[in-house]
């Protein structure tokens, strides 16, 4: 009475594609598959910026590409 049988859960995935459909299954498969690899690209790349070896590329890296682009002077308007 505690567990469920696997004619149980056969039961409970037919009815889940049945609702869901296979392909937004497959979807959202895959935005998971891709948000778990985003977070272990993420996790590693927190490790390597704790580094101080690292730290001080990555800023004169960004500070170039900063001053490749061109800059917009924008007037800022006081509301009336």
């Amino acid at each position: 009475m505690g567990s469920f049988s696997i004619w149980h859960w056969l039961i409970v995935l037919l009815i889940v594609v049945m609702v869901f459909g296979t392909k937004k299954l497959r979807n959202m498969g895959s935005d998971l598959g891709g948000a778990v690899k985003g977070f272990k690209d993420g996790m590693k790349d927190g490790s390597a910026a704790a580094d101080p070896a690292a730290t001080p590329a990555a800023q004169v890296t960004t500070n170039a590409a900063a001053a490749d682009k061109p800059t917009i002077d924008v007037e800022a308007r006081q509301k009336s």
